[in-house]
């Protein structure tokens, strides 16, 4: 028996303190990075993009997968690779918690052009701004503990 899904993330997490520490020139080889984790978990990246201290994945999950360990093993592996990058020399880690939101086949498009979009869209609106909208769009509780860390 085939095992079909269609549940699709949009995955958001940020720098230690919000630092900017992603630096732009540099973001490619990241994001290709955290492609070949997301790949070799069976999952399908759509669209990755970010700021200098936050990121955004839009990405599938495969049904064998826990959502907390995937992104566990996103965030760890891509510290690990971070911190011995001589691209990204300033970065500390990455603070605990994420978002992890869920969304209908149907935004799919919509979405890849929201996270394509990212560093127009934060001419106008702050990642936190940004974050804490989110979270209100889907309905989830703000625990303020994870905007201190």
């Amino acid at each position: 028996m085939s095992n079909y899904r269609q549940i699709i993330y949009q995955i958001i997490f940020r720098t230690k303190h919000s630092q900017k520490t992603l630096k732009p020139e540099h973001n490619e080889i990241l994001f290709k990075y955290i492609w070949g984790i997301i790949k070799n978990k069976n999952c399908h990246l759509y669209r990755i993009n970010g700021m200098e201290e936050h990121l955004h994945i839009l990405t599938d999950l495969h049904p064998g997968i826990a959502l907390a360990d995937y992104i566990r093993d996103i965030k760890t592996a891509s510290s690990i690779w971070l911190k011995a990058s001589d691209y990204f020399p300033n970065f500390v880690g990455w603070a605990d918690g994420y978002a992890a939101l869920t969304y209908s086949y149907w935004d799919k498009d919509r979405l890849i052009n929201y996270i394509k979009n990212q560093q127009q869209h934060h001419k106008s609106e702050s990642f936190e701004m940004e974050y804490r909208r989110l979270l209100k769009e889907h309905n989830i509780d703000i625990d303020e503990r994870f905007f201190l860390s």
